[in-house]
């Protein structure tokens, strides 16, 4: 590196140590990048490339933002997958010999992300480590702007493995060399996360305290794998992240990946945004904490009885407390993201302002508690318990911070008067010379007899009197002359000199203590970090509750009952989503019933009739329950899902190399492998992908396997009517339609679910709603009376039979003429049974809808 000048030397040994970042090396004013990084920076934050001379015979390429307004290039950089290696000045330049000493004092990754510009308010930003021993997976999640830790263990293929942390808002992952060399192609090409090596895995002592309660040995290695990068990238210590919560699998509902995409858990499928997901409609919350909260819990329901009805009541509760419920609400609005001000706090980033919105939240607390208190219930009481008032805090913070301190910490104007005396002492100094200023100026103009003469101030020649040049002839001959300028003339006097050096004495000194004190205001406030983050966990859960309890009164929502035996009971059941987009008014609503003699629903009708609505709602409602919120029914009886596996709309993964119906056939088999007898499975036109023969075989036998070998409750649906025959040979197979009418050659969708089966797909009709040329639908109709004159005149082909064959047949077919005989006299027999049900209707009490269904019903028991 000799050819380079010490500067350049110094930047290419701190670059050689951080290959994989963004090298920002700290110039004065501007964060400078040089050589690579440069050319490619310049490019995607779309800034001047320009070079420099750097001691070799071509110049260097060089580009530099602002150390003022980094964060939004930083953000840029980072949201693009990037690391940033900030690299500062370690040591005062006046006293520096030779070049400055420099060193990195932090690594900004994807997953490490603590400043608020590269934060979203709502949503966690994970970072996790993972341990991989043959097919399983243990890995530990930590969200470091909140210091939640969670340890899960995993077993399943790498594909759904790396789809299940998308899914989970993971932003980077950390492995060792071989994860990353066999993952970082497939995950960088979604975009979703970066790959990081890290191969130390063993865990430090200072560490210990945070996994006492793992006994997973890969779990704990993961843990081990995660301080270390940690402590790499940050480089400080971590007091704000709390011990692991180890996730056991036995006691929350499984949901894959495929599952919480197909059933838009917290994101659509069409928009990719949060607008149409059941994350959307349920979140009333009042805090950025409390909506983080929902949204674990939407990803992870529960799977314990009891919790589940703690939650419920404190729904209950709070519905029937209309005015305690909205003080709470109107206190939440003024709690502050405590989770990311307590982990600035600990960080040592944190403001002057954070540390005042630490204190205004603080403020709310004792009205929460008090509210709280008026609720009964177990989970009620626990919220409170968890709900110290930190009052003595508050009053510390009030007494030692300013309502209107700056952000930066190192302007002044951040500590109150009264809570340092030598503080105080400088401020009226400071005061006082300032005010004896402004008197001396009104003096010297009565003195001098300038009306035009001021007293001014300016960073380079301190205090002065100015004097326009029309007035020099009355000058005293006491002033000084300090600075000529174009029209005036600046002067001072021994007087104000002196009263000048202890202004600017004071101010120096007023910065430098103001500055220590907030330091040690900060450090004071750390020790409170573990009850901090305690109270910020019951603020959290209360918001989830309190926005359970409003969406449940708004929709009309009602308390579910968790069954003991496995029944599914839903009485005017409804899509909680489609309804809040849709009128409520024009919704029509439900009943599902499963239970061991009908544990299969088999789901006919017409495309666009409501198939996939009716079945993605009991999903929905399922996950409501166990989540611990009311469900959009009238009654509900639900018994706890340990799985719901989904396989619903079209979708293909470009990415990946695989076509809608491999990812079909690949989201069957983890639901065929997975389940268990206590899972709901949703399987939605299986087998339409390939030919007919094809997809009414493999539907039949998905069929059949979940039937004797699963027996799971499941909704399947299907456009084969043939399948609609397997209620005869398997017992609790129920086949279930969508009902629709043809009326003057128009479909109507009455959008009710009804026992039976549909005669028919009206997929032509649907082709017609949806517009297709009159031609197109004209020819169609054509084909398919051809195709079904085909079918009604096949017959068994001619064969040359025995006379004694003949006459065998010749005895069937009286057999055949004698139950053909039977079967008119039955017919009439129903046809009066029919008349009499016709005349025993009340038609003026029925609706419409009402009377389209019992016709239709009456119709099909005539064919």
């Amino acid at each position: 590196m000799s050819q380079y000048t010490p500067m350049i030397q110094q930047y290419l040994s701190i670059k050689a140590a951080h290959q994989d970042a963004f090298l920002f090396f700290r110039l004065g004013d501007f964060y400078e990048m040089f050589f690579e990084d440069a050319v490619k920076a310049a490019q995607i934050l779309e800034i001047t490339l320009t070079s420099r001379d750097g001691g070799s015979k071509d110049r260097i390429p060089m580009c530099g933002v602002p150390y003022h307004s980094s964060a939004g290039y930083i953000k840029n950089l980072v949201e693009n997958g990037h690391k940033v290696a900030i690299c500062e000045q370690v040591e005062d330049p006046k006293q520096a010999v030779g070049v400055v000493k420099r060193e990195v004092i932090q690594i900004i990754t994807p997953g490490t992300v603590i400043d608020d510009h590269l934060l979203q308010d709502r949503e966690n930003n994970y970072l996790v480590s993972i341990e991989k021993e043959g097919d399983s997976y243990a890995y530990v999640l930590c969200d470091l702007s909140t210091g939640e830790l969670k340890g899960y263990t995993y077993t399943g293929n790498e594909l759904s493995f790396i789809q299940l942390l998308f899914s989970q808002g993971v932003k980077e992952i950390v492995g060792d060399k071989d994860l990353h060399d066999t993952w970082k192609n497939t995950v960088s090409q979604t975009g979703q996360a970066s790959v990081s090596i890290q191969e130390e895995n063993t865990l430090e002592d200072q560490f210990q305290h945070l996994v006492e309660t793992l006994s997973h040995p890969a779990l704990i290695r993961a843990a081990g794998r995660l301080f270390h990068y940690l402590s790499y990238t940050q480089k400080r210590s971590f007091q704000h992240i709390k011990p692991v919560e180890f996730q056991q699998n036995d006691k929350r509902m499984k949901l894959d990946a495929f599952s919480k995409r197909n059933l838009e858990l917290t994101e659509s499928i069409r928009a990719k945004g949060k607008k149409g997901s059941l994350l959307w409609l349920l979140d009333a919350t009042m805090t950025a904490m409390g909506a983080r909260k929902l949204k674990q819990w939407v990803e992870e329901p529960l799977f314990v009885k009891e919790t589940i009805e703690k939650r419920l009541q404190l729904v209950e509760n709070l519905i029937g407390e209309f005015f305690v419920r909205e003080e709470i609400k109107e206190q939440l609005k003024s709690v502050y993201d405590m989770e990311r001000l307590i982990a600035k706090i600990s960080y040592g980033n944190a403001s002057p302002r954070d540390l005042v919105q630490l204190k205004r939240s603080l403020v709310s607390v004792p009205i929460l508690k008090e509210k709280i208190k008026e609720i009964s219930g177990t989970y009620a009481a626990e919220i409170y318990e968890k709900m110290k008032d930190h009052k003595s805090l508050a009053q510390y913070l009030d007494s030692a911070i300013h309502d209107e301190a700056p952000i930066n910490i190192k302007e002044g104007g951040i500590i109150k008067k009264g809570y340092n005396e030598k503080l105080d002492e400088y401020k009226d100094a400071s005061l006082n010379g300032k005010a004896w200023i402004a008197s001396l100026e009104q003096q010297e103009k009565s003195a001098t007899g300038i009306k035009s003469l001021k007293i001014g101030f300016n960073k380079i020649f301190g205090y002065y009197i100015e004097v326009t040049k029309s007035n020099l002839s009355q000058v005293p001959d006491r002033y000084e002359r300090k600075q000529t300028l174009a029209n005036a003339e600046r002067y001072v006097t021994p007087e104000l000199k002196e009263k000048e050096r202890i202004i600017l004495e004071a101010e120096e000194k007023i910065s430098g203590l103001e500055y220590t004190l907030f330091l040690e205001v900060r450090e004071y406030v750390k020790e409170y970090i573990p009850s901090l983050q305690k109270l910020a966990t019951a603020i959290s859960e209360l918001d989830v509750i309190q926005s359970f309890a409003a969406i449940s009164e708004q929709y009309r929502y009602v308390r579910p009952t968790v069954s003991e035996n496995g029944n599914v009971n839903i009485i005017g059941g409804r899509h909680p989503v489609v309804e809040k987009v849709m009128d409520a008014q024009e919704y029509v609503p439900n009943d599902i019933c499963l239970n061991r003699e009908r544990s299969m629903l088999l789901i006919t009708g017409p495309n666009m009739a409501g198939k996939s609505t009716y079945m993605r709602q009991l999903a929905l409602t399922s996950v409501m329950m166990q989540i611990g919120c009311f469900v959009p029914a009238e009654e509900a009886e639900l018994p706890m899902f340990d799985q719901i596996f989904t396989r619903i709309g079209a979708a293909d993964d470009l990415v990946g190399g695989q076509s809608t119906f491999m990812v079909e056939m690949l989201e069957t088999n983890f639901a065929l492998t997975s389940a268990t007898e206590n899972s709901l499975i949703l399987l939605d036109e299986i087998g339409r992908g390939t030919s007919t023969y094809d997809g009414m075989a493999l539907a039949q036998s998905i069929i059949e396997f979940i039937h004797e070998k699963i027996s799971a409750k499941t909704l399947f649906s299907t456009h084969y009517h043939e399948l609609t025959v397997l209620e005869q040979s398997l017992p609790s197979l129920k086949n279930v339609f969508v009902s629709a009418v043809e009326e003057k050659g128009s479909l109507v969708f009455l959008h009710k679910v009804i026992d039976g089966q549909a005669d028919k797909s009206f997929g032509i009709q649907v082709a017609e709603l949806a517009e297709l040329p009159q031609e197109v639908i004209s020819r169609a109709k054509t084909i398919l009376q051809t195709y079904e004159n085909q079918e009604k005149n096949e017959s068994l082909p001619i064969q040359e039979v025995s006379a004694a064959k003949e006459e065998e047949i010749q005895e069937s077919q009286l057999s055949l003429f004698t139950e053909q005989s039977e079967s008119v006299r039955k017919r009439d027999s129903k046809e009066l049974d029919i008349i009499k049900e016709l005349k025993s209707l009340n038609v003026l009490e029925m609706t419409p809808l009402d009377a389209m269904n019992t016709l239709y019903k009456l119709q099909k028991k005539l064919r």
